[in-house]
């Protein structure tokens, strides 16, 4: 039997290579093409990373970042390949050149990582029973210490309130679902990590008969605004998987075409199959997004919309460096939730870059860190990450934001 015919939600044409015949933006090149098939094929050996019944829920946590998109840049006055991320290549100008081994070094890592972190939660670390173990010692803000802090009064009263009860029973409160996330931007990685798996019960389509291809190196996977062409490689991927799957939607994306690239990559229109992750801008958010609503509303399909504010409000300083203002992330989160209630829509995640780490990468915030403080712990190889503070605080906002906006009347 054709296994390529078994799937439920593909036409025959599609196969996890089928990309490959396609026209492809961000493609890496590597000198040695012998290594990187050696490299592919012992990743198609390799055990899942993640598995079909966890893939099938529709939602994430945990995102992770892909980055550039120019193949070049001057360093010393030298044009060299862009650091493109440590499954490509180094940061270091002698390590540039693409090493397929990096591949089998990021299936490892990813690995060792989500191991620790399921054993952690194993552990108990996302009890809600033990708030006082969920100490900000690192953050040294008061009123962000004493927001938390009524945070975890709050809970703490609805806890005991239900044990008082008799309610306090449910497991679910000892733990919390993980999810992983990244741009499918490598398709070659990707293809070696897609199996054909036997449908979990909980899939969507039915009582978990027959298989599909299943993408196996994260749970949830997205397009980049760069790399959607609707007869592009990277669209001709992303139909065939199982997956739930987000598309970045950015200034240049017409409405006509949103509908086209939903028709594509989910024709059953399937609930909850597509987040759709608007990138805009400040400046451009109260034009541009409520046009996609409607479309999308016209179109019969239902997605989950997310807003990364990230992307669309990067600049550089006058010295060159790149940032991101706080106020600009702020304003345009609020601009979405604003507009998705003026159409009748709801906003349902938002896509943010941060650290732990007290890194000065973003300016603004309750720090008012200004362009002269972004060289006091700049740290990132890539975009400008909000740091600790920054990230509780926008946390708070915009959860005050949420409730004054949906408040029930």
């Amino acid at each position: 039997m054709n296994q390529t015919s078994q799937s439920s939600n593909i036409d025959i044409g599609w196969s996890p290579s089928s990309w490959a015949a396609k026209p492809i933006k961000q493609d890496v090149v590597y000198e040695d093409r012998k290594s990187v098939d050696r490299v592919l094929a012992k990743l198609e050996r390799l055990p899942p990373l993640v598995t079909p019944a966890e893939a099938t829920v529709r939602s994430y946590l945990i995102i992770a970042k892909r980055p550039r998109s120019k193949p070049t840049e001057i360093v010393d006055g030298k044009e060299i390949p862009s650091f493109r991320g440590d499954n490509i290549n180094g940061f270091d100008p002698l390590e540039r050149t693409p090493d397929p081994n990096r591949l089998t070094s990021a299936y490892f890592h990813s690995a060792a990582t989500l191991n620790y972190i399921r054993a952690q939660l194993a552990s108990g670390i996302a009890d809600l029973h033990s708030p006082l173990n969920w100490n900000l010692g690192h953050v040294q803000s008061p009123s962000l210490q004493l927001q938390y802090q009524q945070i975890v009064d709050s809970i703490t009263d609805s806890l005991r309130f239900m044990k008082t009860v008799g309610a306090d029973t449910a497991t679910q409160l000892e733990t919390v679902d993980l999810f992983t996330s990244h741009e499918g931007l490598l398709l070659e990685y990707e293809q070696s990590l897609t199996r054909l798996l036997r449908h979990p019960a909980n899939y969507p389509g039915g009582n978990g008969n027959g298989r599909g291809w299943y993408n196996t190196s994260a749970h949830f996977l997205w397009i980049g605004d760069r790399t959607r062409q609707l007869d592009g490689a990277h669209v001709e991927y992303f139909r065939g998987i199982e997956n739930p799957i987000g598309i970045k939607v950015g200034p240049s994306m017409e409405g006509g075409e949103l509908v086209q690239l939903l028709d594509i990559v989910n024709p059953n229109k399937e609930i909850g199959k597509v987040t759709l992750i608007t990138r805009y801008g400040h400046e451009k958010i109260e034009e541009l997004l409520g046009p996609h609503i409607d479309a999308v509303k016209g179109s019969g399909h239902i997605v989950v919309w997310q807003c990364d504010p990230m992307h669309g409000n990067t600049l550089s300083t006058s010295t060159g460096v790149k940032t991101r203002r706080f106020s600009s992330i702020l304003s345009e989160v609020s601009a979405a939730l604003r507009i998705h209630k003026a159409h009748d829509s709801y906003l349902g995640g938002v896509h943010l870059e941060l650290t732990g780490d007290a890194v000065t990468e973003c300016v603004g915030g309750a720090e008012c860190l200004t362009d002269d403080d972004l060289h006091l712990n700049y740290t990132t190889y890539c975009d400008p990450r909000l740091n600790e503070k920054q990230a509780l605080e926008l946390a708070f906002l915009i959860a005050g934001s949420y409730r004054q906006d949906y408040a029930v009347a």
